[in-house]
């Protein structure tokens, strides 16, 4: 069956702003260190006054991770809700300045394009304080039936499982691409996020998605168990290919009743985990679209992560598909 696209990416349309700061001011500011917490625009304002020098990057989970497909040399496509604001026009520029297709429509006024701001502390983790705004007023009017059956799969961000409107729109997108013959991916994002949406996320998983990703900590509270093991063996039977990523360990992949580890790429320095994640699933999907084998495809993804932990920001600075061509 031909496609439109490799990959479509359905997710918060943020932009970041990102500064270095040490555990002290993340501990005086009482922020969750290394995880995502919501909040909202008074404190937004608050913090980003207390914070450092920082640099505006366009980022959002699945954003990141369909603009590394195209980087991969793949046609990547994404929705996600922005307003007609600055930052949003930022947002809009930059996605398409990467290769990916993006025409979802803006909101008039308010409320704003989402921002996180990320403080990156001496030992590369990431601590993120993410307020939405327009992105979670993504709704099912906003899946559009050509491109999600245009696409060769189709990858959900867990970020976006909030509000009622936003599950409407995975359901009516995991639908479609079921009906078109498509496969389905998701991230399960963040712990706190599994947290939330722990039961709904095990529905969704087993009755849509063919293809999970998570880290170890994630996918152990999915499932509520104490060891790795154990939530490999429930998430096993509940799609047809599970990524499990484990920092410097590697990954693991599941798939046919198989376990495969994939090693970690060797890195010069790691600067900044961002998106780390997001780049280990856009090299993953892309190799899947490619027709390689799942464990080839967990090398991709551990190629792609690699490069982003070098440098600050969570999207990829050198050309993925030449980074490939001299490694895989």
């Amino acid at each position: 069956m031909s496609s439109t696209h490799h990959v479509l990416g359905i997710g918060n349309a943020i932009v970041d702003v990102l500064a270095h700061a040490d555990d002290a001011f993340i501990e005086r500011n009482d922020l969750n260190k290394g995880a995502m917490t919501l909040i909202d625009a008074e404190t937004a304002t608050a913090l980003y006054a207390k914070m450092g020098p920082a640099v505006e990057i366009s980022g959002g989970s699945a954003a990141n991770t369909v603009a590394g497909v195209a980087s991969l040399g793949g046609r990547a496509v994404f929705i996600g809700k922005v307003c007609d604001d600055q930052l949003g026009e930022v947002f809009r520029h930059d996605i398409r300045a990467v290769g990916v297709d993006f025409d979802t429509r803006p909101i008039a006024g308010s409320p704003p394009t989402a921002r996180s701001l990320i403080l990156v502390t001496p030992d590369s983790h990431r601590t993120m304080n993410t307020m939405l705004g327009a992105c979670v007023e993504l709704g099912p009017e906003d899946i559009d039936p050509a491109v999600v059956g245009g696409a060769e799969i189709t990858y959900l961000e867990g970020y976006l499982w909030d509000k009622p409107t936003a599950k409407e729109a995975f359901l009516k997108a995991a639908a479609i691409a079921h009906d078109s013959g498509r496969r389905v991916s998701l991230t399960l994002s963040d712990p706190f996020c599994v947290d939330r949406h722990r039961d709904s996320f095990r529905t969704l998983i087993a009755g849509h998605i063919d293809i999970l990703f998570g880290n170890e900590h994630e996918v152990m509270a999915l499932y509520q168990v104490d060891t790795l093991e154990a939530a490999l063996d429930r998430v096993r039977g509940e799609c047809a290919i599970a990524a499990i990523t484990r920092s410097e360990a590697g990954s693991l992949v599941l798939h046919d009743g198989r376990t495969e580890e994939v090693p970690a790429e060797p890195v010069a320095a790691l600067v900044d985990s961002t998106g780390a994640g997001d780049l280990y699933a856009a090299g993953f999907l892309y190799g899947l679209t490619a027709g390689r084998a799942p464990a080839e495809c967990g090398r991709l993804g551990s190629i792609a992560a690699a490069e982003v932990i070098g440098h600050i920001g969570a999207r990829p600075e050198a050309s993925l598909a030449e980074l490939v061509a001299t490694r895989a």
